[in-house]
């Protein structure tokens, strides 16, 4: 923690000084099941509290109209980003496992450069001066934010070298050029000659060969020649095709795996590829563009401009460059004049550059290295019913929790729908999904069997919009009525709705979930999927339908909340409900699970509530624009960050509703919608209630309870903006919400089975002042 922490530019840490460019240098094993229930409370602990901190720091206190009452949002997203890089040095995890942090780290970065940086850029050269929520100007923020990426940076890099050597001495090397043998070279003179030679394409740059383009995310070779025959200088740059693969396994005779970086190899045969020139300096870069892409209001085909846009995509701006220390100045000029970069814009890396990559030395052959792999539980009281998705929603609503629970019940809950004669009508949100899609494929079954089949699909979903394009196309084929939503809006709510035929009547069963219909990232994000045939929900799930392909607003819906129209006025709602409460010295708690918290109107909410005594527990996984425990202005909100195996992504909401947290009487909710003025405006979403006691059990005593107890993955924010590991973490009982579930089944998906073996109960511990 010390080495990553010791310097920063977000909330809390020291700038680093920027220089022009920037130059980049250089726990024990998870605890195979929860801490023992019934933890004793601390002694100085107050009553009702729910987890312990780590107070490093008393912040002095804010004005509640300043705009210091927010932290930035770019800035406490290069904080999250940090608590993953954290996790590579995280001893508690296997070696491969903190390689795909550091993997997970480095393409964030790329991405959070691609989209949010280039927005700001983007906002600087247009002259738009408007400023963040927390008062800084876009060049203000573009400057905070390459101090703190430059800090980050050079972190990734010393936790590299670190894991490198670490690998090395697991038996998987990545090896320099001089660590090759005769044997090694022989290989590789074949693998070049057959495989890597036919596809490089060396480029001299001169008055006849202008500077090509150059992809985003690509990697190139840039070289100072020397021609023999008239010592004529030249400039070359030689593009690294990525469908290359970017790290070369040499062959060995033993398990241990060598590993030399494509680059190298290629420099090895300058010769082949400028015969007649020696090489007087070389170095490699890689480039970031804009990514972001923007809607017209009024756009005749989506679709078609969508195919546009993914081209245009490929060629915007250069906003960020990496490149080798190794390059010489002259040449790392000749680059950043032609890329028309800054100075500033220019990193410069000691070791190696994409470490996003660092995910293809994760060997399957190495599952030492690795978590232990883990089964996802099929909920019982399904096979209680032999199988019957339907039988088991009608006896009562049911909650999967992924990926503790297997995704393959929502896959199963549409192919039964697909292949049973009774069910005339499927409705269905797809935002993303996989490029093998069970979903998808179920859909085109039920419409070959001549049912109706609508299929909303998002085309806007960042980065998968081909993909999303692809599926639209496969989806009309098959006779699908497949619409694309809103033009200024994004369809993010996650809804299955089909209707059967049951004693001469129809009945409707839905699904409401908090992630993607994706059953590959549903193996590593944890997400709630409700299945009910309650009719007022079913109901309320056919308006939202009819809003999405019709344009028509419901007049009144029973149960749920659908943004933009009245999910942040329902929030509200219930957070002065809770003051109310308070006021009449009656219990008051709100406990909140999202991934990002950035809306001001609802965070200005949380805090008036905190000034009138209800007690506000915060789950927050990447971005919190919120500062907790300042004094008079939310003592009474305490946040924490949960990093870990699996990345949480259900979005949660429980409200005490006079009766405190937990309670049987507690307002609970789950929701596609993280607390982000996109996802409350410019966005449909669901909030959705739980009313069975069963799921409402589950959810609040169970899944909430756990995460606000557990130790081994939380991070705390502190009243000066910045997170503390918990206290505990590295303690070999440190309670792991994560192993709870893994060890511990559901409760509403036990069905005969919860009677004769009860989940072991989380119990509540108290939070130390």
């Amino acid at each position: 923690m010390d080495l990553l922490y010791a310097r920063g530019a977000f909330p809390g840490k020291h700038l680093m000084t920027k220089a022009k460019p920037r130059i980049v240098t250089d726990g024990e094993p998870l605890a195979d099941d929860a801490a023992p229930a019934g933890g004793t409370p601390a002694s100085d602990a107050a009553p009702g509290e729910i987890f312990t901190t780590q107070e490093s720091a008393v912040a002095p206190a804010i004005d509640p109209a300043s705009p210091e009452r927010f932290i930035n949002r770019e800035l406490s997203w290069l904080a999250f980003n940090r608590r993953v890089l954290e996790e590579a040095q995280n001893k508690r995890h296997p070696v491969l496992e903190r390689l795909r942090f550091l993997s997970i780290s480095a393409s964030n970065l790329d991405e959070f450069y691609m989209v949010r940086v280039a927005g700001l850029k983007g906002m600087v050269n247009a002259g738009v001066p408007t400023k963040s929520d927390d008062g800084m100007s876009p060049h203000d923020q573009i400057k905070r934010i390459d101090a703190g990426a430059g800090e980050l940076i050079a972190d990734q890099q010393t936790v590299w070298a670190a894991l490198h050597t670490e690998l090395r001495d697991a038996g998987i090397a990545v090896i320099a050029a001089d660590e090759l043998n005769d044997a090694d070279r022989e290989w590789l003179d074949k693998q070049f000659r057959e495989q890597i030679f036919p596809v490089l394409t060396p480029l001299a740059i001169d008055p006849a060969h202008p500077f090509p383009f150059i992809p985003n995310l690509g990697f190139t070779l840039a070289l100072k020649l020397l021609r023999r025959r008239d010592s004529k200088a030249v400039m070359a740059l030689l593009p690294v095709p990525p469908q290359l693969q970017r790290f070369l396994r040499l062959p060995s005779a033993d398990k241990n795996a060598r590993f030399l970086p494509l680059e190298d190899a290629i420099l090895l045969y300058h010769d082949k590829l400028f015969p007649g020139h020696s090489v007087t300096g070389s170095g490699l870069f890689r480039v970031l563009r804009d990514s972001e892409v923007e809607l017209e209001e009024e756009a005749e085909d989506l679709v078609r401009q969508f195919e546009s846009l993914l081209k245009r995509r490929r060629r915007g701006d250069v906003i960020h460059m990496k490149c080798s220390k190794s390059m010489p100045d002259d040449l790392r000029e000749f680059i950043v004049d032609h890329l028309k970069l800054e100075p500033d814009e220019v990193v410069l890396i000691e070791h190696l550059l994409g470490l996003s990559d660092m995910r293809k030395l994760i060997l399957d052959e190495r599952s030492d290295l690795q978590f232990k792999p883990y089964i996802a539980r099929f909920p019982e009281r399904i096979r209680d019913h032999g199988g019957d998705c339907f039988a088991a929603i009608r006896a009562k609503d049911i909650i999967v929790h992924h990926p503790f629970e297997s995704f393959d019940v929502v896959v199963q809950f549409l192919r039964q729908a697909a292949a049973d004669p009774e069910v005339v009508a499927i409705k269905q949100t797809l935002y993303r999904t996989s490029h093998d899609s069970p979903i998808v494929s179920a859909l085109i079954e039920a419409a070959d069997a001549g049912k109706s089949v609508t299929a909303l699909v998002e085309l806007k979903a960042r980065f998968d919009e081909a993909a999303n394009i692809k599926w639209a196309r496969d989806l009309e084929r098959a006779g699908v009525q497949v619409v694309y939503g809103f033009i200024e809006l994004k369809t993010h709510a996650k809804v299955s709705l089909v209707v059967r035929r049951e004693s001469g009547a129809l009945h409707t069963y839905v699904h409401f979930g908090t992630g993607n219909y994706h059953p590959n990232t549903a193996k590593v994000y944890t997400d709630l999927s409700l299945f009910s045939a309650d009719p007022a929900l079913g109901r309320d799930a056919a308006q939202l339908f009819n809003y999405i392909t019709g344009y028509a607003e419901p007049a009144s819906l029973e149960k749920i909340a659908i943004s933009p129209l009245s999910l942040r006025g329902k929030l509200v709602d219930c957070i002065q409900q809770e003051m109310i409460h308070a006021r009449a010295r009656r219990p008051a708690a709100i406990w909140v699970k999202l991934n990002s918290l950035v809306d001001p109107g609802l965070i200005d909410a949380l805090y008036k509530a905190s000034q009138e005594g209800v007690q506000i527990d915060l789950i927050v996984r990447g971005i919190c624009c919120l500062r907790a425990g300042v004094p008079g202005l939310s003592d009474n909100i305490r946040v924490k960050s949960i990093v870990g195996r699996f990345l949480e992504h259900g979005r949660i909401v429980c409200f005490g509703n006079g009766h405190g947290l937990p309670s049987p009487k507690s307002r609970v909710y789950i929701s596609s919608a993280d607390w982000m003025p996109r996802n409350l405006d410019r966005r449909v979403e669901a909030l959705v209630p739980i009313d069975n006691p069963t799921v409402h059990q589950q959810v609040q005593d169970q899944i909430m309870v756990a995460l606000l107890k557990d130790q081994a993955q939380s991070w705390t924010m502190n009243s000066r903006g910045t997170y503390d590991r918990d206290p505990q973490h590295a303690s070999r009982d440190a309670f792991s919400a994560h192993t709870y579930f893994m060890t511990n089944p559901s409760l509403s998906g036990r069905g005969r089975a919860l009677k004769i073996d009860q989940p072991r109960p989380v119990a509540i511990i108290t939070r130390r002042d």
